[in-house]
């Protein structure tokens, strides 16, 4: 299994914490095992929250794909004013603490924006978080016309990554970045474009491998 390289420091440090742990139920005892039990637990979790499986799925530029792990928490058309410039469909992938944290372009094209805002940190679940929570947002020209990908902190996340920069090569499926403990990953597609959204409210989707929306022919 490969891992985000962001996650090895907070592994290792895990990982380190079990071994001590390992040593002083050797040294004091059994009563230890109240302290290492949860050290393992923690450690597990971190080896799961950091991991970076390789994704396959359909491709092509017809096709919209995830760009994060997660629950589809909300499917609305809204007004894009940062990149997009007009109203669009935005797709929201809300990401718990249990799920792959790597996000994926979900097109492949050229970026043409990306932009950090800071902001407060919101539960990333809520509508708000989409305009007040500290965000990345990353616009992407591909062949069927633009599109936003916009990454959102909520409550845990303080850290987020974003990868590329404006003329860089957005590659369909390829890292894009990742925002590390708990976080949303939005999509905007703008409403003219004659697309097709094949996701619901509650659906479960993978980066780099669900579709979001498809292009008509």
């Amino acid at each position: 299994m490969k891992f985000a390289p962001e996650g090895w420091p907070f592994i290792l440090i895990g990982w380190g914490l079990v071994a001590v742990g390992a040593w002083g139920v050797a040294a004091w005892g059994r009563g230890v095992w109240a302290i290492e039990i949860p050290l393992l637990l923690l450690a597990v979790w971190l080896l799961v929250f950091f991991r970076d499986p390789t994704r396959t799925g359909p491709r092509g530029d017809q096709f919209v794909i995830a760009p994060a792990d997660g629950k589809i928490v909300d499917v609305r058309v809204v007004d894009e004013a940062l990149y997009l410039k007009t109203q669009a469909t935005r797709i929201s992938i809300f990401m718990s603490v249990f799920d792959v944290h790597v996000n994926r372009y979900p097109a492949t094209g050229t970026v043409e924006l990306v932009r950090y805002n800071p902001g407060r940190f919101l539960h990333a679940a809520s509508d708000k978080a989409s305009l007040e929570n500290e965000q990345a947002s990353v616009g992407v020209r591909a062949a069927r016309g633009p599109l936003l990908v916009r990454q959102i902190a909520g409550l845990i996340a303080r850290r987020i990554v974003t990868d590329g920069a404006a003329g860089d090569r957005a590659t369909q499926g390829a890292r894009m970045g990742m925002i590390r403990f708990g976080s949303r990953v939005d999509v905007f597609i703008p409403a003219a474009a004659r697309s097709t959204v094949r996701v619901a409210v509650g659906d479960r989707v993978q980066a780099g491998a669900t579709v979001l929306a498809e292009y008509a022919p």
